[in-house]
């Protein structure tokens, strides 16, 4: 029962500091939005097929909304975050968005583009880790791609390049997913 209280104080207090607009449900992209995104993933490089940055910008708006519905965002994405560690959703934290994203993206076994995956936050105390997808020309780097993010927005897609992308510093998943390993067995090693 205390639990539960605990959880719903916070989500008051999140629904307090976020704000009481919600995103306005599912949001359908604009033929400018898609054309935008597949202009710059065409960008990226020589090599990128512009039939694949077409379809990946179609595919990145349209998982970004469908994934909206399936988790059931009425909220901004703080609130909804809560709603999911309370249980009273099913899923929509940002690192769901960010492998429903990648995965989805993978589907459509791009020859020339490339996904990848990054971390923002994850040694910083004072902010929230955040997780995103990336796609960059194949062979490049993630730093070298464009940050594909629906979890910003609630469920609008937010893309910038990763150098452009001021609000994190990203880092690639792997090395994060390392640093939290060794850490984990350090702190073993010290209990034990």
């Amino acid at each position: 029962m205390l639990r539960r209280l605990a959880g719903l104080l916070s989500l008051v207090t999140v629904v307090f500091l976020a704000g009481c607009g919600a995103p306005g449900g599912p949001v359908t992209a604009t033929p400018e939005e898609v054309s935008q995104l597949a202009t710059a993933i065409k960008a990226l490089g020589p090599q990128v097929d512009p039939e694949e940055a077409e379809r990946a910008a179609r595919v990145a708006y349209a998982q970004a909304r469908n994934l909206a519905i399936e988790y059931e965002i009425e909220d901004p994405p703080l609130v909804h975050n809560s709603k999911v560690n309370m249980g009273l959703k099913p899923r929509g934290l940002c690192y769901h968005w960010a492998k429903d994203m990648e995965w989805r993206l993978r589907d459509e076994r791009f020859e020339t583009l490339e996904l990848h995956r990054a971390i923002a936050n994850a040694d910083n105390p004072f902010r929230i880790e955040h997780s995103t997808a990336i796609i960059s020309a194949r062979g490049d780097t993630f730093d070298q791609g464009i940050v594909l993010d629906p979890w910003r927005k609630g469920g609008a897609l937010f893309w910038d390049e990763v150098a452009d992308d001021t609000r994190y510093a990203w880092v690639r998943r792997d090395i994060v997913m390392e640093q939290k390993r060794r850490r984990r067995e350090a702190e073993a090693a010290l209990e034990g």
